[in-house]
């Protein structure tokens, strides 16, 4: 919705006159991003008594040397280059990285304006606290003792798991794991970050199909697709740069592009097909397409015999999806995915894309195992041009979730444990009955704190909140730590604000006061830490296709902001562990040596790979990106002469094997060695008799031609192949447990090592599973929404029965058991826009990308608009079926259909109607305020890993 005016953006009516300069110019691209760096705080420096952003003269500044450092921008994951041009200290402009194989010379509109992220006027430019209703400036010194007293004392009275470290996907790889380190040395699983509420239920689901939970290919892969499959995903907003990759493999392979949507989105408006569905039916869809390609026989037959089980459990499921039933269910005609499967049948191999329409669903879970098991029926998986192409939403999402900023596990997905705790406690050179006793002794269920599972992001309201006998923890929250978090990107808002104002200590860490400084009423216990953005620091970042790329430092931190890792250095110092956690770590004055960090994590990461991309490695890719192949993103030639971009994980081994790291999961064409690789033996070796390991197919020229475990010390005896270790190895081996160390656990790599040198996948070579015992529904089954609209399928696809996981009591039938269809008709979803990004806090307060996106607003059905008596434009409340209302402006579009509303989620600052700019810290304030989509939305959770709902919930809309 792209309504440009002049009125009512922020208080500073200079940047209208700026604005309007740049606008009338004629400019080619190049120019815009120079100027949008030179124009707008473009030559900025810190005044030496204000600290203020002060403007210069663009002949004072060129006259200088200028300098190009190499960043990498931190929005979206698809992970552009962005060259910083530097003068004196100061970012005075920005180029696109034309060597980039990833955007190759382009940029969005988020992207073009970064240099204005880091040089921002409207950042938080020191610490403050809230003291009788007041934002007060304070030193870091009494910031940092008085969150630390305050915290000790809650320590003492309730445990360490009464205090909340919620993280980012904006930590860089390195503050992401000494983030999770942090948490662990405080003592505590109750640590988690945005993956949670994005992409967890594609991390489980799709981990729990073939091994490792991430995009299998890359968005470069896509130009060898023959067919593109998106559903719930529109990269033509979200991830703008993406959208060159899949429109070269439309131009170049005349690829058809088919898009699944609840709404017409710009992503769609390229589809050579669009298949329209009601939302929160995702899996009735896709068993809609298997049964065409089932009934047909157009399955892959030999790829399921060899390297899937379970896939006749799934044709007894997909039988009673007949073209009827799915259309009764999704609302699509049943010829539509007659069509659609004979397109993706005809047309091998296609990939597989899905967002967060996807994954945010309270059966987030069953849906991204159903998109696995599509790939997995037509053989498309392993090969160049399949694959899912899992697009996730922040620039390092993958990176913090990777490094195990989460609250079901440690760095590298080992999970909690006593195994898996005791290997980190031999990388990090810990005693063990020290780490232990930081931890609370209380039991529940018969585990150990330790090893529970903490709350979820998407639920530390309810740690508040809920009655402390009904929480499987010693005591509730009572202080929360927000760094680099939104809150306005998660449901429930209305009870969030009760749990902010019930809390004992609120602190946020971030570049900007977020709305969190401002949703709740609270007149003390509120702290703002002031964090540096990524431009001012450096150190590892992880796109989405699972490349590591190096950040070099722009600009020094502005203000008195600090980075996260010296920040986090500063809490050990209060807290008295730092020479613990430090001991491998070098500290420059208050900052720990970014490099060390990568070495130590390189030390332990195993299971994914994360160990042959060090430094060294990583920043030589950065420097010579123009050696790598656009499409397969293998280095031709130099320095990095057949590497793969990045090294994506698993990159095997130490970094002296120089292993190329994997392109593309799971692909047998090529030897482990060069990057290939089988399905994950992560299940056992057989399942009711059947074998769960792969029959007669392997990797190139692998030793072992056919299925074999997960390779441990005992294994290489058995085959003769210890006698390839080195000395050092084998003690190594011998020091963690002799015969029964493993491929996880084996700190010299050298099992690793010789696995490869025998050509075999180090976790063994399997089938994929179609059916995941383990979880409550093995089979994916469609389950209607708790908010349904169509509470007349409630009797046939039922929701789950209440229960207690992650720590909390969670509701299911006894919500859906009543029928809201009635007062609340409409089916309210979200999604973003091209202008904001997450919450929006650092997009909203950029001049640039404010000026093009000045309203929230509903997009609303003409039909629905005219019977409700709205106009295009006007005012109208929207409220949901908890009582959660927002006032948005209408706008009238056939992208959603009758019976169904959009709005965005990148808002906040308005809150059921009032507008709470007075409440920022002056001069902190986004130019551009709204009030937040979530405000409205409801209740609901995945029932395996908890994410929230977001897609599928009820409203009723007002003229206001």
């Amino acid at each position: 919705m792209l309504r440009k005016k002049t009125n009512g953006v922020a208080r500073r009516p200079q940047r209208n006159g700026i604005l309007s300069e740049i606008a009338g110019q004629s400019v080619d691209r190049r120019a815009f991003l120079r100027g949008s760096g030179l124009a707008v705080g473009g030559l900025a420096a810190i005044a030496a008594t204000a600290g203020s952003v002060q403007q210069a003269s663009a002949q004072q500044a060129v006259s200088g040397a200028v300098e190009t450092v190499k960043s990498v921008c931190t929005h979206c994951s698809v992970g552009c280059t962005v060259v910083a041009e530097v003068s004196n200290g100061v970012w005075i402009g920005q180029e696109p990285g034309w060597d980039s194989p990833f955007n190759l010379g382009a940029h969005c509109a988020k992207g073009a304006a970064v240099r204005e992220h880091a040089h921002g006027e409207r950042r938080l430019k020191y610490p403050m606290k809230k003291e009788n209703g007041e934002w007060v400036k304070i030193s870091w010194e009494q910031a940092i003792n008085e969150i630390g007293d305050q915290m000790m004392a809650i320590r003492d009275e309730s445990g360490p798991d009464s205090v909340y470290w919620l993280g980012s996907a904006k930590h860089n790889n390195e503050q992401a794991y000494l983030f999770r380190k942090f948490a662990a040395y405080w003592g505590t699983n109750n640590v988690d970050h945005q993956a949670r509420i994005c992409h967890s239920t594609t991390v489980a689901g799709v981990a729990n199909t073939w091994g490792y939970g991430a995009m299998t290919n890359s968005y470069n892969d896509i130009h060898n697709s023959r067919a593109i499959f998106l559903i719930g995903g529109n990269p033509a907003e979200a991830h703008p740069v993406s959208l060159l990759h899949m429109l070269r493999a439309k131009e170049q392979n005349n690829a058809p592009l088919i898009v699944c949507d609840p709404r017409f989105t710009r992503t769609a408006a390229h589809a050579d097909e669009y298949v329209r569905f009601r939302p929160g039916s995702d899996v009735a869809l896709v068993w809609g397409i298997l049964w065409h390609i089932f009934e047909n026989g157009w399955e892959d037959k030999e790829f399921i015999r060899t390297r899937v089980w379970g896939m006749d459990q799934i044709k007894e499921e997909v039988a009673r999806w007949t073209p009827e039933e799915v259309e009764r269910v999704t609302g699509t005609p049943g010829s539509q995915l007659e069509r659609v499967a004979r397109t993706l049948a005809n047309n091998r191999p296609g990939t597989v894309i899905w967002c967060m329409g996807g994954t945010q669903h309270t059966n987030g879970n069953n849906n991204t195992r159903a998109y696995c098991i599509l790939q997995l029926a037509l053989g498309n998986m392993g090969t160049a041009g399949g694959g899912t192409n899992i697009f996730r939403g922040h620039d390092n999402v993958q990176g913090a979730t990777d490094l195990g900023v989460l609250a079901d596990t440690l760095p590298g997905y080992y999970g909690l444990a006593e195994g898996s705790w005791k290997h980190w406690a031999r990388v990090w050179e810990e005693d063990w009955d020290w780490l232990q006793a930081r931890f609370s002794d209380a039991e529940f269920g018969g585990k150990k704190m330790m090893n529970q599972t903490g709350i979820p992001v998407s639920r530390w309201i309810d740690g508040v909140l809920e009655d402390k006998e009904n929480l499987d923890q010693p005591d509730n929250t009572r202080a929360m730590v927000l760094w680099g978090h939104a809150p306005n990107s998660q449901t429930r808002l209305p009870e969030m604000k009760t749990a902010m104002e019930k809390l004992d200590l609120m602190v946020v860490v971030d570049p900007y006061p977020t709305v969190s400084a401002i949703m709740q009423d609270r007149t003390d216990g509120v702290y703002l830490l002031p964090a540096a953005t990524q431009f001012e620091t450096y150190g590892s970042v992880t796109a989405s296709n699972r490349s590591i790329q190096w950040r070099e430092k722009v600009v020094d931190p502005l203000f008195e902001s600090k980075t996260d890792h010296e920040i986090l250095k500063l809490f050990s110092d209060k807290f008295g562990f730092t020479d613990r956690i430090f001991r491998n770590i070098a500290i420059n004055g208050d900052e720990p040596l970014i490099e060390d960090i990568t070495r130590e994590f390189n030390r332990g990461m195993w299971t994914i790979g994360y160990t042959g991309q060090s430094p060294e490695r990583l920043r030589l890719h950065m420097e010579n990106q123009h050696t790598f192949d656009r499409t397969t993103l293998r280095a031709n030639g130099g320095p990095a002469d057949g590497d793969f971009y990045g090294m994506p994980w698993p990159c095997w081994g130490t970094p002296e094997m120089k292993h190329p790291g994997t392109a593309n999961l799971y692909d047998m064409s090529l030897p482990v060695s060069k990057g290939g690789l089988t399905f994950r033996a992560r299940f056992g070796v057989e399942r009711d008799g059947d074998n769960l390991l792969a029959e007669g197919v392997a990797s190139q020229n692998s030793e072992i031609q056919d299925g074999y475990p997960e390779f441990t010390m005992q294994m290489l005896m058995d085959l003769g192949w210890d006698g390839d270790l080195t000395d050092d190895e084998r003690a190594a081996i011998d020091a963690v447990a002799g015969p029964g160390t493993n491929w996880k656990t084996d700190l010299s790599g050298g099992i690793q090592r010789v696995a490869i040198k025998h050509e075999c996948a180090p976790f063994g070579n399997a089938k994929a599973r179609a059916v995941v015992w383990t979880f409550p529904d093995p089979v994916p089954l469609h389950r209607e929404p708790l908010y349904t609209s169509r509470y007349d399928l409630v009797a046939d696809y039922p929701t789950y029965e209440d229960k207690k996981f992650w720590r909390v009591p969670t509701m299911y039938s006894s919500i859906q058991k009543t029928d809201f269809s009635g007062d609340f008709p409409i089916i309210l979803t979200s999604g973003r826009l091209v202008e904001y990004e997450g919450g929006g806090d650092e997009t909203r307060s950029n001049p640039w990308l404010a000026e093009l996106q000045q309203d929230m607003f509903i997009e609303i059905n003409p039909r629905d608009a005219n019977n409700l008596g709205v106009r295009d434009g006007s005012q109208v409340w929207v409220e949901g079926p908890e009582g959660g209302k927002v006032k948005v402006m209408a706008m009238l579009t056939e992208r959603v259909a009758p019976g169904v509303a959009f709005m965005p989620f990148h808002f906040g600052g308005h809150w059921q109607g009032e507008d709470r700019r007075s409440h920022y810290p002056e001069g902190a304030d986004p130019y551009v305020l709204g009030e937040s989509t979530n405000t409205a939305q409801t209740y609901g959770y995945d029932s395996v890993t908890q994410m929230q709902e977001t897609k599928a919930t009820l409203c009723k809309i007002m003229p206001a």
